[in-house]
């Protein structure tokens, strides 16, 4: 499928800083779109809840190989170093940097009580927790779009627009439960539907911030790309793992996230299969 003739020159002969800043728009204002759920809905049952939370790890760990790690190890080996060595590092100093912020900014996870808050001890509201740790799970899904085409208007061997369309799409997917997850507890808690909207799309604001800065970290230094993609990997399996797998497994709907999971990873699988090159 040629993703040039999907999305026409209006798209294709925009500069790259601003074709990642309007690909990361796209997968913020999915997260908007989710959180306007809760001007239609009061609640939702947490069976859906953990389905949709399953579908975003699932897309999650597909795109951190076929969209992130893959490329790097091509792109390492065309440089002709290790090809393992640059993706190892970068996936490492991805997780460690989600670590970090892991440890340094009080948030609490989707499905938590407020005692289990992690990071720094605050007496911030509850809400503006949640609001920061959907905005660490942001962080690299906004880098890895950045990256991506930042990679194609470097014309660095092994980049594709398709695969960076791919990208953009499976993680604005898995945005649209993100915004459902963060504004429908909080409508449920009794926050007017309007603040509730608000803090939903909000977590996600940070995407089009952090797709511009891997757009211009690749652009002005190239010889960091693999690292860069599988720094945004790293980041991405280390969300997974430490948020949103927790999170399905706190009630009894586990197969159903099971299930969930198994349908993103085919979704951002396929996606990136039938659009890259």
């Amino acid at each position: 499928m040629n993703a040039e003739a999907i999305l026409g020159p209006w798209f294709t002969d925009r500069a790259p800083v601003l074709q990642a800043f309007m690909a990361t728009s796209f997968t913020w204002l999915v997260t908007a779109a989710g959180a306007s759920l809760v001007f239609f809905f009061k609640d939702m049952s947490r069976k859906w809840l953990d389905g949709m939370l399953g579908f975003t790890g699932g897309v999650m760990i597909a795109a951190s190989y076929w969209s992130l790690l893959a490329p790097s190890i091509e792109m390492s080996r065309a440089q002709g170093v290790w090809p393992w060595f640059p993706p190892a590092v970068g996936f490492l100093l991805g997780a460690l940097f989600l670590y970090a912020l892991d440890k340094w900014v009080p948030h609490l996870h989707l499905n938590f009580q407020t005692e289990e808050t992690e990071g720094p001890k605050t007496d911030w509201h509850r809400t503006t927790l949640l609001v920061l740790a959907i905005t660490l799970h942001n962080i690299p899904e906004g880098l890895a779009v950045g990256v991506a085409f930042g990679a194609v208007a470097a014309g660095i061997p092994g980049a594709d627009l398709g695969a960076a369309l791919a990208l953009a799409i499976g993680i604005g997917l898995q945005n649209f439960p993100e915004g459902i997850a963060v504004s429908m507890p909080l409508r449920r808690s009794g926050v007017s539907p309007l603040r509730s909207f608000w803090f939903g799309q909000l977590s996600a604001i940070v995407e089009p911030i952090a797709g511009v800065v891997g757009a211009l970290a690749v652009l002005y230094m190239q010889p960091i790309l693999p690292y860069a993609l599988a720094f945004a990997a790293g980041a991405m399996i280390y969300v997974v793992i430490e948020e949103v797998v927790p999170e399905t497994q706190r009630d009894r709907y586990t197969d159903t996230a099971t299930l969930g999971f198994i349908g993103g990873f085919l979704v951002m699988m396929s996606l990136d299969v039938g659009l890259g090159s």
